[in-house]
């Protein structure tokens, strides 16, 4: 009986290790992803060099749809240390691209859309994780509403319309809400493997959990800033 005990307490560890894994690598992300962003807007030169190059431009916004691709796609085939590292790459080329967000919004509306993003994040991973309805379904339709919102998005970046731009921003803002319970669902069930899994494993399975979480925190962010922010 004390054997077991001892089993069940050692899984839990594990299980609670995992999740503490995922949440933290997801502020790693977010924390190279600020800094970046801090150095690049502090550089006057390097900025203008970026943004005034837009095969650069392109370039990076490429490199960051790759390998989120790369790394949702092949995670299995890599090494835990290669996640890891592209993890840390794709967030410091965010930063990058994100510098102009310090251009375009005064920085106490930045800090306070944080706030509000931080805060709105926090109590729906932590419904996502202790809820028992089965949020499948809502991840379901978040996903599909999510390929909408981007064909709606690349169709309004030509036609330029404040109409469907105020209504892919409310329905963004209602998709990732739905995608962050749902993802915080799907980590506290992974986490329920992880006491059958080595570290090589927990790593890459908390580093793909982190990318998921990581984005639906930055595009959660993006468009609670364009119901708060206060353009310079």
């Amino acid at each position: 009986m004390a054997e077991y005990s001892g089993m069940l307490t050692k899984a839990v560890e594990k299980q609670r290790t995992f999740v503490n894994r995922v949440y933290g690598w997801m502020c790693i992300g977010l924390l190279v992803t600020g800094l970046t962003a801090m150095y690049i807007v502090s550089n006057e030169s390097l900025i203008k060099s970026i943004f005034r190059n837009s095969p650069l431009v392109l370039g990076l916004i490429l490199a960051e749809l790759g390998l989120v691709i790369v790394l949702s796609a092949a995670i299995n085939k890599m090494s835990a240390s290669l996640a890891t590292t592209l993890f840390v790459v794709y967030a410091a080329l965010s930063g990058v691209t994100l510098s102009v967000v310090f251009l375009l919004y005064t920085a106490g509306s930045i800090a306070m859309t944080f706030y509000v993003t931080a805060g709105t994040f926090g109590i729906l991973a932590v419904y996502g994780s202790v809820t028992k309805t089965d949020l499948t379904s809502v991840g379901n339709l978040c996903f599909m509403l999510l390929v909408g919102l981007i064909i709606a998005s690349f169709v309004n970046f030509f036609l330029r319309s404040s109409a469907l731009y105020w209504v892919s921003t409310y329905l963004g803002i209602f998709i990732f809400v739905g995608l962050t319970a749902y993802d915080a669902q799907k980590i506290k069930g992974m986490s329920l493997a992880a006491d059958q899994a080595d570290d090589e494993t927990l790593q890459k399975g908390a580093i793909i959990g982190a990318l998921a979480l990581y984005l639906d925190f930055i595009n959660l962010f993006l468009l609670l800033l364009r119901l708060f922010g206060r353009r310079r």
